[in-house]
Formats: structure tokens, sequence, C-alpha cells
């Protein structure tokens, strides 16, 4: 069962609790009769735990801007070796 939202033009809003997918784009309103339309809101999605919470912000964050990285996730980070010093770069001129 769901609650759809409705909006009576002499009452104000209402609620109605339907199945799923049932809700019509009009109802006669239970106190007046009048026709009253259907209206969105958003989800109360405010109203989860903080773990999910967290993981919603950082999706919603990570959608425009996504994090720099320099290596996918997981793969470790290995220093490259250098080699030794060249003697005959020594007798080259410097800018």
């Amino acid at each position: 069962m769901a609650r759809y939202g409705y909006r009576c033009t002499i009452d104000g809003p209402l609620e109605i609790t339907l199945p799923i997918g049932t809700a019509p784009a009009t109802v006669a309103c239970p106190s007046c009769g009048e026709t009253s339309a259907r209206v969105f809101s958003a989800p109360m999605l405010g109203l989860a735990d903080r773990g999910r919470m967290a993981v919603i912000d950082h999706c919603e964050t990570s959608r425009d801007a996504p994090d720099v990285v320099s290596t996918p996730a997981g793969t470790p980070r290995r220093s490259t070796p250098t080699a030794p010093p060249n003697p005959a770069f020594a007798r080259l001129p410097r800018p």
C-alpha cells in the first residue's frame, strides 16, 4: 500500500492509501465531495539511517563533480625505479 497526495481547492491537502500503481489522477474529497487533483512530492529519503544518507549524498556529489584519482581503486601504488645518473649527461650544457 502507498500513500498518494491530493489537493482539494476547498479543504487543502489530503492523503489516500491505495495499492501501488492504482492511484487515479483525481479523487472526490471525503469532506466536501469536490474533485481533488493529485500532487507529486519528493520522497522522504531524509528518514533513512546515516549510512544510507551518506551513500546517497556521495552519489549526488560524484554525479556532477567526480573525484579525480591517479589510479583505479584497489590498485597498489608502486614507485618506479630510477636509473643511476649517466656521467655523460654531466658534460651537457645546462639551460
